[in-house]
């Protein structure tokens, strides 16, 4: 993985050698999560991925995101090439009125040896690849944190012994998070990824969606429908392709230069009847 080109990505210093700690793990988390659009455009343009983490370290070093995956893979291999101790786990995102679960459907991590003032066991909840939620790190302790707009909590886990979850804030896109505290490798994550880039029942399939939080709230795009949460709170249809591809390029910093013309004018019509189909009451 070339550190020095990711680093660059993020708008940080390319040298890689500030020192360990919990300020520059807050720092390279919240550059991250404002950097690299949360996104799952490739399965709408027909492009297989893996969860390999350089291979999606890649992906963003030129220019785009990903989910979970993607983003969490590619950001733990960059902590472990800076010298942070990392750990990857099984997790499951718990979306409305569904049961919690560690289902699999999301990676997480968590990096230890980073004592604070707020945080003297120095362990912590490192998660890029939620969309719309954490803007930095969390103390791998139980209680209530606030960050911009949102509340967060952090309880033991009531699915996953000796684990964690992990509440989003009520107007959050989805209820929380469970993770167990066994660490695993990348391939546990390999059918899943499987399921949810190919599924007709997978929500990446159904729903074309981008997210990207800032310090102040979060802007998230579902189908053509642009929505800003937080801050300045509003929503709007984005009715062509040219106001479609600017709010990529613009909002989510997505300006997919390497999808050519023919690959947008398919990608903006697939989505389009998308969203036509959602107006008229279909599943989309």
């Amino acid at each position: 993985m070339n550190t020095a080109a990711y680093l660059r990505r993020l708008g940080l210093p390319a040298s890689g050698d500030a020192p360990i700690s919990a300020e520059a793990l807050h720092a390279l988390h919240s550059a991250h999560v404002e950097k690299v659009s949360y996104e799952a455009l490739e399965i709408w343009l027909g492009r297989p991925t893996t969860v390999d983490p350089v291979e999606s370290a890649g992906r963003i070093i030129g220019g785009r995101g990903g989910y979970c995956y993607h983003l969490n893979g590619a950001f733990s291999q960059l902590l472990l090439s800076l010298g942070y101790e990392v750990t990857r786990h099984v997790g499951g995102v718990q979306s409305r009125g569904k049961e919690p679960g560690i289902s699999g459907n999301h990676l997480v991590l968590t990096v230890r040896g980073l004592p604070s003032e707020a945080n003297p066991g120095g362990e912590w909840l490192v998660d890029v690849g939620l969309g719309d939620a954490l803007h930095l790190p969390l103390p791998l302790v139980a209680g209530s944190y606030r960050q911009g707009p949102f509340g967060y909590a952090l309880r033991p886990s009531e699915v996953a012994r000796g684990g964690w979850r992990f509440d989003h804030d009520p107007g959050g896109s989805f209820d929380g998070m469970d993770f167990g505290p066994e660490p695993t490798e990348m391939s546990a994550f390999a059918e899943m990824h499987r399921h949810l880039t190919t599924s007709p029942e997978s929500g990446f399939v159904r729903v074309c969606a981008v997210q990207r939080r800032d310090a102040y709230g979060t802007d998230s795009l579902r189908g053509l429908v642009l929505s800003r949460l937080g801050n300045g709170a509003h929503s709007v249809t984005l009715d062509t392709a040219r106001d479609y591809y600017a709010a990529l390029a613009d909002v989510f910093l997505l300006p997919l230069d390497d999808v050519s013309a023919d690959e947008k004018d398919k990608l903006w019509r697939k989505v389009y009847r998308a969203h036509e189909s959602w107006l008229a009451g279909g599943s989309a």
